[in-house]
């Protein structure tokens, strides 16, 4: 039990399986309540009953495809009926496929823009004025290392990122004073099922594998920060070191890097 998630409700998207599922179980774990949201009707409900078994508490959950933007407002318009107060949001819904621009299909790039981009931002415009109101919470953006270092073909992928962090980094300096805390999360290659989509051939997953991380220690990173002023989280420390050597100097890193940068 953790005095400063006991009783508070945290919302996560992206809340069915992989690293949403592992932070609602820590979450739980700790005394919190999550709010889940996904597309998958079937897992919600599983993972939802599951964790009321354990811990005695009713999961809420909300089933929806959070690339249909123009249904966000009716969604969270329930939710904001259900729960007098919402406590924190985490933001994990999203997705990747690695393609080298020109053999990209321009449905796999709007969608991943919608989902990693926009979603994102609507799910905080909606939460926000009930932060605002409260004068508390806390806002988690899962982004990626990749959104600090691009490689060959994440081109895409690598700027819904880079605008996940730029979006976070300009939202905290919003709300700043304002008992709000913006976090940004930046992870690594996470063993999840993640790559069944971005890496169909399994060649990416097979070449980084031996230095992926684990969805429930990522998990365990995010769930201990929730209510405490943090600005990032980086994970490996070891790619973080190197994301900000590439600042630094970014020719001399792709030069020295290129075989790494070419895994995919």
């Amino acid at each position: 039990m953790n005095d400063r998630i006991a009783g508070k409700k945290i919302l996560i998207t992206g809340a069915s399986s992989g690293l949403g599922e592992e932070i609602a179980r820590k979450i739980a774990e700790q005394g919190g309540i999550p709010i889940l949201i996904a597309r998958s009707e079937a897992k919600l409900k599983r993972l939802a009953e599951e964790l009321k078994g354990i811990h005695g508490k009713d999961i809420p959950f909300y089933p929806a495809d959070l690339t249909e933007i123009g249904r966000l407002d009716e969604l969270f318009e329930e939710i904001g009926l259900q729960h007098q107060q919402i406590h924190g949001l985490v933001n994990n819904a999203g997705f990747g496929v690695f393609d080298y621009l020109q053999d990209a299909r321009w449905e796999d790039i709007e969608n991943m823009l919608q989902l990693n981009v926009t979603a994102l931002i609507k799910v905080v415009y909606h939460m926000l004025p009930h932060f605002l109101r409260n004068n508390s919470g806390h806002i988690v953006n899962i982004a990626s290392q990749a959104g600090k270092l691009a490689t060959p073909k994440s081109s895409v992928y690598s700027a819904s990122k880079h605008a996940v962090v730029g979006f976070s980094n300009a939202l905290r300096l919003e709300v700043e004073g304002q008992g709000i805390f913006v976090t940004t999360v930046n992870p690594g290659p996470i063993a999840t099922r993640f790559f069944d989509h971005a890496d169909p051939s399994g060649n990416y997953r097979k070449s980084v594998e031996r230095y992926m991380l684990k969805a429930d220690t990522v998990a365990e990173q995010i769930v201990s920060s929730l209510f405490r002023k943090k600005r990032e989280i980086n994970l490996p420390r070891w790619m973080e070191i190197g994301s900000k050597l590439y600042q630094i100097s970014p020719v001399w890193m792709e030069k020295l890097l290129k075989k790494q940068f070419n895994k995919k």
